[in-house]
């Protein structure tokens, strides 16, 4: 059976190049980063490689960049230790955030301000703009949603907070989730505005359990993990040298990311997909922006069916992709995602996430497609 993974939005295969430059950290140079003889020198020099190869693509400095676990404990980090150390009130995100976001800040029992979104899922700065308040401390909006793959402006929404601190003397703090943006968008730290950038490994094929946060010069941060001075003293515990490397290693590999091989791959099973010929199918809506999302991720709704069933009879040929749609107690629920924008609920169950990577090709877009096609026929009954 030919396999074809398409769910790289939820993790990725760890690149041969990635685990060739890891492997000498678990046997030959196995030193702890905070010892200072020469193993752990070995093992500190091959840490601070890696921040700075992170810092130098963020154009951030390397003193900027704290290691973590994962994407879910840097926004952890950032939003908790934030306003943790300035005692802030009020913070505005969307409702189509990662989890982590939106439990993090309920977490801080700060005030929270939700910016409207449309059936795109895509915000406008004016709305920012309209929320922002005199005890408004943080402002947090992922870069790119990682169910409908759709893009928010968030140098524009920087630029805009920018001028809205200088005009009020104040400082509003900028956080952005840039977990699904890393490989594909611009992220310069000062050309996105930004005081906080969160991102992991695994979704840009590093492994499991590495993470990092930039956090910009000034900006004031409570640690929430205690025991060590490791990380600038931000986050407690002995580095976790292989895989920091295999971040570094990773993060030097997304120059050779062919964006528009993946973007004409991505096309074309959304042509596949939403199209009979060029008529559009009616049972069938392909969810996010049309233009404005990542080359990697095309997330559809089937009217009336469920996505997890797709989920289960694609994997049953050998085929991966995921659900907005989460089992709970033998019922389907809809994602927060698709119905913040507004899809009713016989849509928003049918909801199915295909999602490429770097190695993903045409043979096995038109496999999918053609699997896909049976699968939903059979389901309808019309087979």
């Amino acid at each position: 059976m030919k396999k074809v993974y398409f769910d790289n939005a939820a993790t990725t295969m760890v690149a041969p190049e990635v685990v060739k430059a890891m492997l000498p950290y678990f046997s030959d140079k196995y030193g702890n980063a905070s010892e200072p003889h020469i193993w752990g020198e070995e093992a500190n020099n091959a840490v601070e490689d890696s921040r700075e190869t992170i810092a130098e693509f963020l154009g951030a400095n390397s003193s900027e960049i704290i290691f973590t676990s994962c994407s879910t404990e840097s926004i952890n980090l950032a939003h908790k230790g934030l306003i943790e150390a300035i005692n802030g009130k009020r913070i505005i995100t969307t409702p189509i955030e990662h989890k982590a976001v939106l439990e993090a800040c309920k977490h801080t029992k700060a005030k929270i301000d939700y910016i409207p979104i449309d059936k795109y899922g895509v915000i406008k700065v004016k709305d920012v703009e309209a929320l922002l308040r005199p005890d408004t401390a943080l402002v947090s909006i992922m870069y790119v949603n990682n169910e409908i793959g759709t893009i928010q402006p968030i140098r524009e929404i920087g630029e805009m907070l920018r001028k809205y601190n200088l005009k009020h003397k104040t400082h509003i703090y900028f956080h952005t989730d840039a977990t699904q943006a890393i490989q594909y968008l611009e992220c310069n730290v000062d050309c996105l505005g930004v005081d906080l950038l969160s991102f992991t490994g695994h979704k840009i094929h590093a492994p499991k359990g590495i993470g990092a946060l930039y956090v910009r010069r000034d900006t004031p941060l409570i640690r929430q993990q205690d025991g060590g001075g490791q990380e600038l003293g931000l986050r407690a515990g002995t580095e976790n040298v292989p895989y920091i490397v295999g971040l570094g290693k990773a993060i030097q590999m997304i120059k050779k990311v062919n964006k528009d091989k993946m973007s004409l791959l991505r096309d074309k099973l959304i042509d596949k997909i939403c199209f009979e010929g060029k008529n559009p199918r009616p049972d069938v809506e392909l969810t996010g922006h049309a233009c404005e999302r990542v080359p990697h991720i095309a997330s559809f709704v089937f009217k009336g069916l469920r996505g997890e069933d797709i989920v289960i009879a694609l994997s049953q040929k050998g085929i991966a992709c995921a659900s907005g749609s989460a089992c709970t107690a033998g019922s389907v629920e809809p994602s927060h995602v698709l119905k913040a924008i507004g899809l009713t609920d016989e849509w928003a169950i049918g909801s199915v996430r295909f999602s490429l990577s770097k190695y993903s090709t045409l043979k096995e877009v038109l496999l999918v497609e053609k699997e896909l096609k049976m699968i939903v026929n059979r389901l309808r009954g019309k087979l």
